[in-house]
């Protein structure tokens, strides 16, 4: 086993991850408001651009090559785009775990209407030149 794959499965045994696109505006904006209402020091964070998360992600049963926005990491499944966000949703303070009831929607449902903002984010949102640099408060946080 590699190091990239050992060091990811090390942390899953203790914080589920959150991968994201790095680059992304809105990605970061919703990275920081989750670390700002995580409380319980649940979630550890990685851009999808890592090359450690890349070897990871390749070496899993399911295909992933292609994903672009966001994945929750847990020891028993990998959560994609409204069910990962959701997710993370529920694990959150004051009014966000309340997101997690659109989880009662059909995964094709939600699914389309995470398609169309995250298809859109970049042209409403902006993009950066390149991955978000985590503050020293912030690095134990990320991978």
């Amino acid at each position: 086993m590699s190091n990239s794959l050992k060091k990811i499965e090390d942390i899953l045994k203790k914080h589920p991850i959150v991968l994201f696109d790095g680059v992304c505006n809105l990605c970061n904006t919703s990275v920081q408001i989750v670390i700002k209402n995580d409380v319980k020091n649940i979630f550890k964070f990685a851009p999808l651009q890592n090359p450690e998360v890349q070897i990871y992600l390749q070496n899993q049963k399911e295909d992933f090559n292609g994903v672009d926005s966001i994945l929750l990491l847990t020891p028993q499944k990998i959560y994609t785009k409204s069910s990962a966000a959701l997710t993370i949703a529920k694990n959150l303070k004051g009014m966000y775990a309340l997101l997690y009831v659109f989880y009662l929607i059909p995964k094709p449902i939600r699914d389309l209407v995470y398609d169309f903002i995250a298809k859109n984010r970049y042209r409403w949102y902006g993009k950066q030149d390149q991955c978000m640099i985590p503050t020293k408060a912030l690095k134990n946080k990320f991978l």
